[in-house]
């Protein structure tokens, strides 16, 4: 009797654990997100975008050539019809139309619509055409190049329309959706997850892009990103390819910035963007122990434009910018959409570190130019060669170098670098050398002095001016043994 009921109560305990391990993975099944409803409910505000333009205007854009691909392989009239001939080939007349396609949605049921600016660049016609295959030939109200926003009008009424999400309260991880046109397949979905956001690519600085992973390619720019409330966060514009295709990093910009352009592009016809007037650069681990911080973070000011809002405001060479207008700055990257955003004519507090100590101070912001244009006095001096402690040779420059640098009263070009100190630090040849620890480097008699002065096993900070632009490096002097 003891041995059935034993049998028994494994036999439960079996039952049981089956139970669980079933009704776990149900419940893994039931997590995953059904996008159907968003789907459904948001198809109908995107459309698709198609453009005309002369072949003579299409060298300054992005360009998708057809592939390799033998005239007998069954994809060959697959990519034909998408990517077309090449320009000026097979007898094609220069100057015949073809058309462009992209996405875009609706923002206002009165038909203002949003895309890329890459999109309708130089467009002769822009036609917008709705999910219910009506047709619209849109006007461009206007067009914003850094941000690569356009705004689009079409006569309609009560149409359908999108939710602006916030995308200030993205998340890394959480689930995205994007409509759009890939190579011209209508209202195609795809999905994925947020990446990363607040990315800055080296073409643009001004824009935090969000990053996904979300399958974008030719034709999806200017469609909406969703997140799973069925709100707008971003609109579709980049991807990083090596082939011209989807590689799983997709960028979108952010739906704050989106309103704000659409905003401005609808009131006077352009967008104006706040200016500090600095270079700036990231803080490494060795700058941070130069400048005397604990931790590396913050915006490190590698110049000071003349006459900008920065110099007005007392900001200098060697400051490290940790906090904007109360929004701390932990990466270089974050300071200059922070300071886009700012109003034109606005006094922000600006949070520094300057030779180790705090210190605020109130800049009021300008309007970005369109060209920065610095005119700097000719100065000169005598050229002197100097070699010193670091292994490397140095002399003054002449007036004719430093007008071509732009560099005025201060300064020393490298002339040589030999194994050593110097060579370690990551100065090259060509470099001009503008400060050491803060003080500005008068001549190569003063450079000789201020680096028999270098304190042993402590990192130094040190501006160098290469190839046009600034850069501090870290140094250290090794006590020898």
């Amino acid at each position: 009797m003891k041995y059935g009921n034993a049998l028994f109560l494994n036999i439960k305990y079996i039952f049981l654990l089956v139970l669980v391990f079933v009704s776990t993975s149900a419940l893994a099944v039931v997590s995953l997100p059904d996008f159907t409803p968003l789907v459904e409910k948001n198809s109908a505000a995107v459309v698709n975008i198609s453009t005309t333009l002369k072949k003579s205007e299409l060298g300054g854009g992005l360009e998708y050539h057809m592939p390799d691909i033998p005239e007998d392989s069954p994809f060959y009239d697959f990519f034909k019809k998408f990517f077309g001939d090449i320009p000026g080939g097979d007898g094609v007349h220069p100057f015949e139309k073809r058309s462009s396609l992209g996405s875009g949605f609706i923002l206002s049921r009165d038909g203002y619509v949003i895309t890329n600016n890459h999109v309708v660049k130089d467009a002769d016609e822009i036609v917008v055409t709705l999910q219910d295959r009506r047709e619209f030939v849109a006007e461009l109200v206007g067009t914003d190049e850094r941000s690569d926003i356009s705004v689009l009008k079409i006569d309609g009424e009560n149409l359908p329309v999108i939710r602006i999400g916030n995308s200030d309260n993205l998340k890394v991880g959480e689930w995205v959706l994007a409509i759009g046109s890939p190579f011209g397949f209508d209202h195609t979905v795809t999905a994925g997850i947020v990446s990363a956001i607040g990315r800055s690519l080296p073409n643009e600085n001004y824009v935090p892009f969000i990053q996904t992973d979300v399958a974008i390619n030719p034709g999806n720019s200017g469609g909406p990103l969703f997140n799973m409330d069925g709100e707008v966060v971003g609109v579709n514009s980049q991807i990083y390819s090596r082939t011209g295709g989807f590689m799983g990093l997709s960028f979108a910009v952010p739906i704050n910035v989106v309103t704000n352009v659409y905003e401005q592009l609808k009131e006077q016809g352009h967008v104006s963007r706040g200016w500090l007037g600095v270079l700036i650069q990231d803080v490494t681990r060795e700058l941070a122990e130069s400048f005397g911080m604990k931790r590396p973070h913050g915006a490190l000011i590698a110049k000071v434009l003349s006459d900008g809002p920065a110099e007005k405001a007392g900001l200098e060479v060697g400051d490290i910018v940790v906090k904007f207008n109360g929004e701390e700055v932990r990466y270089s990257s974050d300071l200059p959409p922070l300071v886009g955003d700012s109003k034109v004519g606005e006094r922000v507090p600006v949070e520094i570190i300057r030779r180790g100590k705090s210190k605020t101070l109130y800049v009021k912001i300008a309007e970005l130019p369109d060209e920065e244009e610095i005119i700097i006095a000719d100065q000169g001096k005598d050229n002197k060669l100097q070699s010193n402690a670091l292994n490397i040779t140095v002399k003054d420059l002449n007036a004719e170098q430093r007008s071509e640098l732009g560099i005025t009263d201060h300064g020393v070009l490298v002339e040589s670098v030999a194994e050593g100190p110097g060579q370690k630090a990551g100065i090259r040849r060509g470099d001009v050398i503008l400060l050491i620890d803060n003080e500005k480097v008068k001549d190569a008699k003063h450079f000789s002095d201020m680096v028999k002065k270098l304190p042993k096993d402590k990192s130094i900070p040190i501006l160098l001016q290469r190839r046009g632009g600034p850069i501090f490096i870290a140094l250290k002097l090794t006590e020898s043994k």
